[in-house]
């Protein structure tokens, strides 16, 4: 007989209002879940971004099925990144194991990571476009080569940081591919970057599965909320206006940054 998990209400909340921002502002949600577990519910750092990362896994797996469909995903870009992050995702648990992040100076360590890593996607949510006008010349002149080889460096920097904080593949993903394929369409470049952060976020949260920094409950009901959020937001997305989302979540994560750096 199967033994189905209790789910928290107020998890399941909390999954359903990250799963609404994540349907209308497209940013992943560790960006917003892995805080939230850490400041509102007290979480051990290390167990908010495990499970963070497993749910993460789930929930853009049916991402990346819905971009497969739509012929929205450049597998090549894909296989770059994960080219680069799968290693550094290994060799960073490795030493997250040896450093024993569950204790009160792993605690501090990951709650810092994760204040810049917000602070970054802040700062990527606000200023992308005028940072994609400035640097638009530079980018126009690499080389299909140059590019191949500067995909593989961001998934192996992307690797190391979601590993950590379970933050950074999807703003901070989607700016260095616009710049590295500037010809790509943005649906292409958003798919692209969702279908990479599967195989990242899986390797990543099995690795701390197996260090114990995963609550399976808590998973369990942070996903039964989020996916129905997910749903509602994408349909709401096309009915509020996309410039005022933006910024008020940019504004949020600056706050929330800001209190976990301090």
């Amino acid at each position: 007989m199967i033994v189905m998990p209790h789910l928290d209400p107020l998890y399941m909340l909390s999954g359903f209002f990250v799963g609404l921002l994540v349907g209308q502002t497209g940013v992943g949600g560790g960006s917003l879940m892995t805080p939230l577990l850490v400041l509102l519910f007290g979480i051990h750092p290390a167990t908010a971004v495990g499970t963070d990362l497993l749910y993460a896994a789930v929930t853009k797996s049916v991402g990346t099925a819905v971009h497969g469909l739509n012929h929205t995903v450049d597998w090549r870009i894909t296989g770059r990144l994960a080219a680069g992050s799968v290693p550094t995702t290994l060799a960073t648990l490795a030493i997250m194991a040896r450093l024993d992040t569950t204790g009160s100076w792993g605690a501090r360590m990951i709650a810092l990571v994760l204040g810049i890593m917000l602070l970054l996607t802040a700062l990527s949510i606000i200023f992308r476009q005028p940072f994609m006008k400035l640097m638009s010349p530079l980018t126009a002149r690499i080389s299909e080569r140059r590019a191949a080889w500067l995909t593989v460096v961001v998934g192996a920097v992307l690797g190391v940081l979601v590993t950590i904080s379970s933050v950074g593949a999807g703003a901070l993903g989607v700016t260095a591919l616009l710049l590295l394929y500037p010809r790509h369409k943005m649906a292409v470049i958003v798919g692209s970057d969702i279908a990479h952060a599967v195989p990242l976020t899986l390797v990543a949260g099995m690795g701390h599965w197996l260090s114990g920094s995963v609550d399976p409950p808590l998973l369990a009901s942070l996903l039964g909320g989020s996916i129905p959020g997910i749903i509602l937001g994408s349909y709401l997305s096309v009915r509020l206006p996309e410039s005022v989302l933006r910024p008020v979540l940019a504004a949020v994560l600056i706050v929330v940054g800001g209190r976990l750096v301090l």
